[in-house]
């Protein structure tokens, strides 16, 4: 199932690390050799140095995923690592080291936690929280699957195993949290939750989840605003929306997440990653909390039908302006060539340009070699690890040495960096719009939370603008229920800004 991983700077020194999840010790597994998680700084120069230990976020529990942000404002990224029998919240501490206050923050969490998002639903300025859960695996739920005549167990569905309630906790400013979710929507609705992504999908300013259900229907949970009771309603109209089941009625193993604004008309689209025979889904908003799949327009759908999918990133790999994809792949059962004619346990990752609206796949030869390389691959987070304005990807790898890809496309494609920093809104301003317009053309992003498949990516936010050599104006419209606008000009480009709200 895992593992998931991030980019993050985590000493503030303007250069992304890396932190890798690994499963470890638990009531089904004693590993004959120490595991751990592990924390890479970033030596500036193409290369990382192991600085696990003396930063203390090694975890030693059976991790899953990874999910990064300044919950106390203080200026520092902090970790929020989710697995199976234990949740780990490791808290910076400013001076290169972390310190475990799961407990005392009100995160003493056990089950089996996997994806996570940080997002100020709320929009009072701190980041809350949101914890997804599978399925019941304890000891009394387990099962043996397949055929013991040959002497080995198959992989057991997820369908076999009972759904749990996700979490959702409020950030009560003084370095604890209080789980409201059970009390409304999200805690009465039970799923197999894997990937999660925050967005505001119907622009009004209020954070929305979509969450991926592993063979249940996906769950969208809408940000109603104040309940007049001091909280949040949430209504869940998955259903209705369009986005819980496949387009015959059936539920699909979603695995990975993403939002982004595919098509340049101002409104989030969403995608979600599924398991082989049931293709992937490219949701197009229809400005009416209503989606619509267009992954067969795109080819998306073909081009994924044998194929299982995890993490997924909605990015611009060119620096052109439009939305990209890539996809990384990989199925969960070890003896599926076995069974299944066509699929493989270890397979491709996939990567899609986006041309004048319409996704197009990238051959390996021209996306890379890696591309043609079969992987059991899960997260997938992306960041520009060399500074140079162009996201790379980092990839975990179940049973195996994780990947990166250092990104070398668009050349002579301009950009700039914006690294954002909230005052009144949250400090990583996620849920802000940046807006930009360059030779006439208008485009935007929001700052989401979460998404991908247990992983989390660089915080900066970069725009590409093809060959312009600079943008018209960018615009930064902070989340919050002001919604305040700021117009910025003369930005230089092919370098990183820092954007302060004003007070």
């Amino acid at each position: 199932m895992g593992p998931g991983c991030a980019f993050l700077d985590y000493d503030n020194d303007g250069w992304m690390d890396i932190y890798l999840v690994n499963s470890g010790p638990s009531d089904l597994w004693t590993p004959s050799k120490p595991v751990r998680n592990a924390l890479y700084r970033n030596n500036r120069d193409g290369t990382f140095s192991d600085v696990t230990d003396k930063a203390g976020v090694g975890g030693g529990s059976f991790g899953m995923g990874v999910a990064v942000g300044d919950y106390n404002n203080d200026g520092y990224p902090d970790l929020l690592i989710t697995g199976y029998g234990r949740t780990i919240l490791y808290r910076n501490n400013g001076d290169g080291t972390f310190t475990d206050v799961a407990k005392s923050a009100g995160l003493p969490l056990s089950g089996w936690t996997t994806g996570a998002a940080w997002f100020d639903y709320d929009n009072d300025g701190k980041l809350d929280l949101f914890i997804a859960s599978y399925v019941a695996y304890g000891t009394g739920e387990r099962q043996s699957c397949g055929n013991n005549r040959l002497g080995r167990n198959f992989y057991c569905v997820p369908k076999l195993f009972p759904p749990t309630a996700s979490f959702l906790f409020h950030n009560n400013g003084d370095g604890t949290f209080t789980e409201v979710g059970k009390t409304g929507e999200i805690g009465k609705t039970r799923g197999k939750a894997l990937g999660v992504v925050a967005t505001d999908i119907n622009n009004d300013g209020l954070m929305d989840l979509f969450v991926a259900n592993d063979t249940d229907p996906n769950y969208l949970f809408m940000n109603r605003g104040p309940d007049g009771k001091g909280g949040v309603r949430w209504e869940e109209v998955g259903l209705a929306a369009g986005v819980a089941f496949s387009s015959d009625g059936r539920a699909r193993s979603g695995m990975g997440v993403d939002s982004a604004d595919l098509d340049s008309d101002g409104w989030q689209d969403l995608f979600v990653s599924n398991i082989d025979q049931e293709k992937f889904s490219v949701y197009r908003n229809n400005h009416d909390e209503t989606f619509t799949d267009t992954a067969f327009e795109h080819g998306v759908a073909q081009a994924t039908r044998l194929l299982s999918g995890w993490g997924v990133k909605y990015f611009d790999f060119d620096n052109d302006g439009a939305v990209d994809l890539i996809l990384a792949n990989g199925h969960p059962d070890d003896m599926v060539e076995s069974t299944a004619p066509g699929v493989q346990y270890r397979e491709r990752m996939l990567l899609f340009r986006n041309q004048k609206g319409r996704l197009h796949h990238v051959d390996f030869a021209e996306a890379g070699p890696v591309f043609g390389r079969p992987l059991s691959a899960r997260g997938l987070a992306a960041g520009d690890f060399m500074n140079d304005g162009r996201l790379d990807v980092l990839v975990g790898v179940n049973g195996g040495a994780p990947v990166l890809l250092r990104n070398v496309s668009g050349q002579g494609n301009h950009w700039i960096g914006l690294q954002l920093e909230g005052t009144h809104s949250n400090r990583d301003a996620i849920g802000s719009t940046i807006t930009w317009q360059t030779g006439g053309r208008r485009r935007s992003i929001q700052k989401t939370g979460g998404g991908s498949y247990l992983s989390s990516h660089d915080p900066r936010v970069i725009l590409g603008f093809g060959p312009a050599a600079s943008a018209d104006w960018v615009e930064v419209r902070w989340p919050g229920p002001s919604g305040k606008t700021e117009r910025f000009t003369g930005l230089a480009s092919g370098r990183y800004h820092r954007i302060t709200e004003r007070r």
